[in-house]
């Protein structure tokens, strides 16, 4: 069995996820498919909570976003803001509502609809992060 401080050091290598999503069941499953990718999953309710996140946490290299949620800014100028303010993080917009415009989309982001087969998703997020 591994030590507290193993534990640690191995979750110190591996890099950290932002998941965005407002309807709990749909980020605990998010949150399943980035930590069975190898991931940490770190869990925010809206834009405004991953800001907030993101302001004070240099780990995170990719943003999983839901477009539609409630508060200042939906998924869709999360992801905008995202690439501007941090541009080498990875980005994943998802929706199950909506089918957005590969010219809306920020640079070099993906789009998945929902629902989306786990495995595609764990295949994405290993080819994006590496």
């Amino acid at each position: 069995m591994a030590s507290l401080q193993e534990l640690n050091a191995r979750d110190i290598q591996r890099p950290a996820v932002l998941i965005v999503e407002d309807e709990p069941l749909l980020r605990i499953h998010a949150a399943d498919i980035v930590e069975e990718a190898g991931f940490i999953a770190i869990e925010a309710n809206n834009a405004d909570e991953a800001v907030r996140i993101l302001e004070n946490r240099n780990d995170i290299v990719l943003l999983f976003t839901d477009v539609q949620m409630p508060g200042s800014m939906d998924g869709l100028k999360l992801a905008h803001a995202v690439r501007n303010r941090w541009p080498p993080i990875k980005i994943v917009i998802v929706s199950g509502h909506l089918q957005v415009a590969k010219n809306d989309l920020p640079h070099d982001s993906r789009f998945f609809g929902k629902p989306f087969e786990t495995t595609k998703m764990i295949a994405e997020l290993r080819a994006l992060i590496g």
